[in-house]
């Protein structure tokens, strides 16, 4: 019986064909931007996972209250120091820590001169993240603590346009009035701040910049079967107390990197959310638009319907033919939304990668969200339907049978 409703539905549907592309335009509308959002986010949520699994659940960051992007924060901002970093050393399940520098400055490249951001590190600190792309060479070698006259560079340097003359392995680049020699380039990262990104070694770095004591951000390792919450909180106590502060006036943060991701996730859901909510306005508008469709079809059919319950067709047999010919409204324009969606995902993911040259922003098309986005539009349509096919079903035979 289900089956003769749905053909039946169907051959209506084909009858008034213009009508039923009017009526589901704003349904597969609807399902493609929400099915595009909802494959980027999981994507890039994805991939924002996997980088945090690489650099490893047990890392600590420790940072000044005040830090902003790199290159942005001054002398003067820098709170954390030498001091700090001894005392972080020595809170119970830190394994090792290490700190970081960040200065923005203007470097030389023959009679060219670009803005870019200096880091200075040591050679344990980039053994942290050995297992990440962050401080990986693709070409050259990394950076050793004795390399005290030698730097690596971001990609854009060799591989980009920033420089007229591209550098090169073995080069020299000038920073602050002193020559570097290039012995290392880093994989590219898909941003301009890392890409144009200059690497040396963290006591030549304290030459040139004069910063003293200073520690700009440090990262901590803990020790196997310590947790890295807890260790984060005892850091944070034991740095509060060197400093002689209170509770909730610390001057810098303590967060795990579970702690980040947890932070990230957190952030990146309810903005996903917001989004899917927008594009969510047009399934309202594909929702309002079928059931108009559907009480214009009701009224066109009196007489149908009417000559169909005088042959014995029940109520309920006129209710689920309404019912069926709305969901498969929503049904089809979920399908052709779901395949606009993955043509706009695959777009993006393209021109991302072509653009940014990073894998960071893809893709993900799983079982749940295609057969979920059908579920969802089927049952749109067919909730739209239900007040018409309440309508048709309520019908009277002699009414309907004398209606012209």
């Amino acid at each position: 019986m289900l089956k003769d409703y749905f053909f039946l539905a169907l051959g209506n549907l084909k009858h008034r064909g213009l009508r039923s592309w009017l009526t589901i335009l704003g349904i597969f509308i609807g399902i493609a931007a929400v099915v595009s959002l909802i494959s980027l986010g999981q994507g890039l949520q994805s991939f924002v996972t996997d980088q945090f699994e690489q650099v490893g659940g047990d890392k600590i960051l420790i940072q000044p209250r005040v830090f902003a992007p790199p290159g942005s924060v001054t002398e003067e901002e820098l709170i954390l120091n030498k001091k700090d970093l001894e005392t972080i050393r020595k809170v119970p399940g830190v394994e090792d820590a290490e700190g970081a520098l960040t200065r923005t400055t203007i470097a030389l490249n023959g009679k060219e001169q670009q803005i870019v951001v200096v880091n200075g590190v040591t050679e344990r600190y980039l053994e942290f993240f050995t297992s990440t792309s962050f401080t990986e060479p693709i070409e050259g070698r990394g950076l050793k603590d004795s390399d005290g006259n030698k730097v690596m560079v971001g990609y854009n340097h060799v591989f980009g346009d920033i420089w007229d003359k591209p550098l090169r392995i073995g080069g020299d680049i000038e920073v602050k009035g002193r020559e570097f020699e290039i012995i290392g380039v880093l994989k590219k990262q898909g941003n301009s701040g890392d890409d144009n990104s200059i690497w040396m070694q963290k006591e030549t770095f304290r030459e040139l910049f004069n910063t003293g004591n200073d520690e700009g951000i440090i990262v901590a390792k803990t020790e196997k079967g310590f947790n890295p919450d807890q260790v984060a909180e005892d850091i944070e106590a034991d740095l509060r107390d060197e400093k002689n502060e209170k509770i909730g006036e610390e001057t810098f943060s303590v967060q795990s990197f579970s702690q980040l991701l947890k932070t990230f996730t957190d952030i990146f859901a309810v903005v996903q959310a917001i989004l899917i909510g927008i594009a969510a306005i047009s399934l309202v508008v594909g929702g309002i638009g079928i059931m108009n469709t559907m009480y214009t079809s009701v009224l066109e059919r009196t007489k149908e319907i009417g000559i169909m319950k005088a042959v014995g067709a029940k109520n309920k047999d006129i209710f689920l033919i309404f019912l069926i010919e709305s969901g498969l409204l929503g049904l089809v324009g979920g399908a052709i939304g779901i395949l606009l969606g993955i043509s706009i995902g695959k777009g993006v993911e393209y021109v991302a990668a072509v653009q940014l040259g990073s894998p960071f922003l893809k893709a993900v098309f799983g079982i749940p969200l295609i057969s979920g986005a059908l579920l969802f539009s089927f049952l749109v349509g067919a909730a739209s339907g239900v007040l018409p096919a309440m309508q048709a079903a309520k019908l009277r035979p002699a009414e309907a049978l004398r209606h012209e």
